[in-house]
């Protein structure tokens, strides 16, 4: 059940470049984290670019980027995390075009007791019968 939240220091990208963030995040949390896509969410945030920031200076001709995905803690290792990075590194260059010095992705680990959706903890998720988890 990701939460992925991208921040993008633009505000005319267009809604097929949305889409295609959003298409592909998922697709990498899938293939990367093992993560079912029919729980993850994504949310593209824009902002203008006059807002953003690298070295204490504006960006210019480069569009800031940073993405922010929450997991429950523990249920990856430290090489799929790795992997997951690098292919959404690619994601946002290959959509979004030059990125700044820096530009990142991270993931939030979460404890399964303090993080849940449709009302029910993942801690509390992974001890019920599997038909109940719908």
């Amino acid at each position: 059940m990701p939460f992925a939240r991208f921040t993008i220091a633009a505000t005319d990208i267009t809604p097929e470049v949305q889409a295609a963030l959003a298409s592909g995040v998922t697709a990498l949390l899938e293939k990367d984290l093992l993560k079912e896509p029919e729980v993850t969410v994504v949310h593209v945030n824009l902002v203008p670019a006059d807002r953003w920031f690298v070295a204490a200076s504006r960006i210019e001709q480069v569009t800031g980027a940073h993405l922010e995905v929450s997991i429950t803690a523990g249920t990856n290792t430290a090489q799929e995390k790795a992997a997951f990075i690098e292919d959404a590194y690619e994601l946002l260059a290959e959509q979004l075009g030059a990125l700044p010095a820096a530009a990142y992705v991270a993931l939030y680990e979460l404890d399964g007791e303090s993080y849940g959706y449709n009302g029910v903890t993942q801690l509390a998720r992974r001890r019920m019968d599997p038909a109940e988890k719908d």
